[in-house]
């Protein structure tokens, strides 16, 4: 198995995603790339929204392709979720293909309402895991734990209950809960699917099986983390920053994107992976590739869901440790968080609670901002 197959697998654990739209558009019984190329020549430019900036190289490297002509536009979740569903209100697309990080809030208020449809080229079939198809997931993304290599011979943390002790009071960094919904998402997976590895680190860590009045384990750590005056961010890059600049005595932990990991060559940060943390190195969340439903477009927009399905397609993501879906594809050697090297250490995502994650995040929320001490 190489090691694309190897980290995907590890990645997605035992995720299901369910069918969520009736009216998803399937593989078709045949593929013909250059029938589709030549549909999309009669077709008016698309426009791709995602949250990464990355999408803009990867729509000029399509246009240039394929001489089309495709515009990347980085835009948040949050935001794509308001514009998406406008748009279709208004039958005004912009966005003809939504890469879309928030796949509880596709799964409940996209796909069933047909703001947006799914798309699987039929020549990708064989390449795309079963679980990943419907709705179409391109990627598999990590948030992982990070401390500042300089300042330590090796991670200071080895548990992550000691995140809740004095020492660590005020010096961990991570993007706050309020403000992106994959963070609530991950607290809910946490209670679903690893409460009782958060309950054996907890008795690993003080010797004693865990007594709390939480409802779960899961909820009792993160209760606990949210008492210890974490510095909750809008985002990773103050995390990357307050974790990986050089020459600090006592820098951040901090819990943030494995992308950032490119600090490291272009602002001289010293970012390194906490490796051995128990009972997970971090977390995995997924990216959908989605067409919205009234494009005008629907050949330009089906062929560049087909082009960031390849490597060639993929690859500018793949840089920043975004794991491709197709199991064809390897994970770049250079890829500077190593994330390939740790894949069988991270919590993996399970789409099969999605709708769950997405109902309960105003709870989780709720139970962060009752119990975070600034």
């Amino acid at each position: 198995m190489n090691n694309g197959k190897h980290l995907l697998t590890a990645l997605m654990a035992a995720g299901l995603l369910a069918s969520a739209s009736a009216g998803a558009l399937r593989a078709e019984e045949a593929f013909d790339l250059d029938a589709l190329v030549a549909a999309a020549k009669a077709e008016k430019p698309i426009n791709i929204y995602d949250s990464t900036g990355k999408i803009v190289e990867m729509a000029e490297n399509f246009s240039a392709k394929y001489g089309l002509k495709a515009t990347g536009m980085k835009v948040s979740a949050n935001s794509q979720l308001e514009m998406i569903i406008r748009e279709s209100q208004s039958s005004n697309v912009q966005g003809d293909v939504v890469l879309i990080t928030d796949a509880p809030a596709a799964l409940a208020q996209l796909l069933p309402e047909g703001f947006v449809e799914n798309y699987l080229p039929a020549d990708m079939a064989a390449k795309i895991p079963a679980e990943l198809q419907d709705p179409l997931a391109i990627s598999t993304n990590a948030n992982v734990w990070a401390y500042n290599t300089e300042a330590y011979d090796k991670c200071p943390v080895s548990n992550i209950w000691e995140l809740t002790e004095p020492k660590w009071k005020g010096k961990v960094a991570l993007v706050d809960p309020l403000t992106k919904g994959s963070y609530t998402d991950w607290f809910n997976q946490l209670e679903t699917h690893g409460n009782d590895q958060v309950a054996a680190a907890y008795k690993a860590h003080f010797g004693k099986d865990i007594e709390t009045t939480e409802k779960s384990a899961a909820a009792a750590w993160i209760k606990a983390l949210a008492q210890n005056a974490p510095l909750a961010t809008d985002g990773d890059d103050p995390i990357s920053e307050a974790v990986g600049v050089a020459g600090q005595k006592e820098p951040f932990f901090g819990l943030l994107s494995s992308a950032k990991f490119r600090d490291n060559e272009d602002k001289g940060y010293k970012l390194g992976i906490c490796a051995d943390l128990k009972p997970w190195v971090g977390w995995t969340y997924i990216k959908l590739g989605l067409i919205a439903s009234k494009t005008q477009s629907p050949n330009t927009a089906k062929l560049f869901v087909h082009y960031i399905l390849t490597e060639e397609g993929i690859a500018p993501q793949m840089k920043d440790g975004k794991v491709p879906t197709n199991t064809d594809i390897k994970m770049p050697e250079n890829e500077p968080s190593g994330l390939a090297k740790i894949s069988d250490r991270l919590f993996g995502y399970s789409s099969a609670t999605g709708l769950d994650d997405f109902d309960r995040r105003e709870e989780w929320q709720d139970f962060w901002r009752v119990n975070y001490s600034k």
